[in-house]
């Protein structure tokens, strides 16, 4: 296949796209599903958790097999289709989005593993789901066969409707204890953990991001995914999963799960912001007319447009590629992963200067603005959020120094 007519592919040309009947019906079914989210959102928040009225909507609608492979009843649609499914989702309840996309991605890693891996997970039943916490913070010690782990894990969103968990930690070695270039994701059965119930936090409250304790479990070698795999993009997995999909850096495909929800949840909030100005005055004026009122929203509007538009462009560059078998450059892959890891710090300030606009009744407790600004600023606690280690390894490469991060 040529560059042409990867491009072409990328841009509709197949089922698999965006653009395509498929995706046409996945964006419709999430469009239908926004008032049961907008409704659900208070319950979401009170409970800590995304509904299992939710999760069941999603898994009927197919959202978990957008990135799922083919062989077993996924769809193995481009990326762009998945996110610009959860930009729908994040609108309506940022939470809900949030564990969409880091657990549905989940089922693109998987495909990465050992095929056994695979068939451990979803042998008996291919909706199994899988949430992770990928700190490298585990005990590892190799053994016959695999690896002996333990640890204590934070921050796995939808841990609660999953059956499995991927879970970081650095394999030690007599030269180097700890090295991340010997990172791997580990993957564990419900069985060898347990779930501390620990969430309290004011934004993003129904990701129900809980502790995973291990204690002493045993994990085979096919349940291991070396980073080094990731980074150079040859993964035992693909001896089964060949399609370009699969072919796509680790690090690419998760981050935007995390940096998605927010770009989301700021359209919703300015879905908000623009029925707030509806009644609104501002002195003698209404809201909508006041000037200042509608340059906030214009710019907030270009502002969302361009980081929907550039993280499309980006998975269009980097599927075009993949679908040539050719590599993706090193220095592009750097500007991609600070693009997506900027687009937190954005939509805060677009956020707050929402709320400032909006006056003092934005601030109420029950306030959707509110509500969304607090969103925004805990999805700035996620590490692949945190946008200037990325931006300093940008510029280092820029100015011709080496790159420095592998999760890239």
């Amino acid at each position: 296949m040529t560059a042409q007519q990867a491009m072409q592919s990328t841009m509709g040309g197949d089922s698999h796209s965006l653009g395509s009947p498929r995706a046409e019906e996945l964006l419709a079914a999430a469009r239908a599903m926004g008032p049961a989210l907008r409704e659900r959102a208070a319950q979401c928040r009170a409970e800590r958790k995304v509904p299992a009225e939710t999760i069941a909507d999603f898994q009927a609608a197919g959202f978990f097999k957008v990135l799922q492979p083919e062989q077993w009843g996924g769809y193995a649609m481009d990326p762009q289709v998945f996110y610009t499914l959860g930009l729908e989702v994040a609108k309506h309840c940022t939470s809900s989005a949030w564990v969409l996309g880091v657990v549905a991605v989940h089922n693109w890693q998987l495909a990465l593993f050992d095929d056994q891996a695979a068939k451990d997970v979803w042998g008996d039943d291919p909706a199994v789901l899988i949430s992770s916490s990928y700190a490298p913070v585990g005990k590892v010690t190799p053994v016959e066969g695999g690896f002996r782990l333990s640890g204590r894990w934070s921050f796995s969103s939808g841990s609660e409707h999953c059956d499995w968990a991927f879970l970081g930690a650095v394999v030690p070695t007599a030269e180097a204890p700890f090295d991340m270039a010997n990172y791997r994701t580990f993957l564990v059965p419900i069985s060898d953990y347990r779930i501390v119930d620990n969430w309290d936090v004011v934004g993003l409250q129904g990701t129900g991001s809980h502790d995973i304790v291990v204690e002493d479990a045993f994990v085979p070698e096919h349940r291991t995914h070396r980073v080094m795999d990731a980074f150079y993009c040859e993964n035992p997995g693909n001896k089964v999963n060949d399609a370009p999909l699969f072919k796509l850096p680790f690090m690419q495909v998760f981050v935007r799960a995390v940096c998605n929800a927010t770009l989301g949840c700021l359209e919703g909030s300015l879905e908000d912001f623009v029925e707030v100005a509806r009644t609104r005055r501002v002195g003698p004026t209404l809201m909508q007319d006041d000037p200042v009122a509608r340059r906030l929203a214009a710019e907030v509007k270009t502002s969302i447009e361009e980081m929907r538009r550039t993280m499309v462009s980006n998975f269009d560059a980097m599927m075009t590629l993949a679908r040539a078998g050719q590599p993706i450059p090193v220095v592009d892959r750097v500007r991609y992963r600070y693009d997506s890891a900027v687009v937190a710090d954005r939509c805060l300030e677009l956020s707050g200067r929402m709320l400032k606009a909006a006056g003092s009744g934005a601030i109420r407790i029950g306030s959707p603005l509110l509500y969304r600004h607090l969103d925004i600023l805990a999805s700035q606690a996620h590490v692949a959020n945190h946008s200037l280690p990325f931006a300093a390894n940008m510029g280092g490469v820029l100015f011709g120094a080496e790159n420095t991060d592998m999760a890239i």
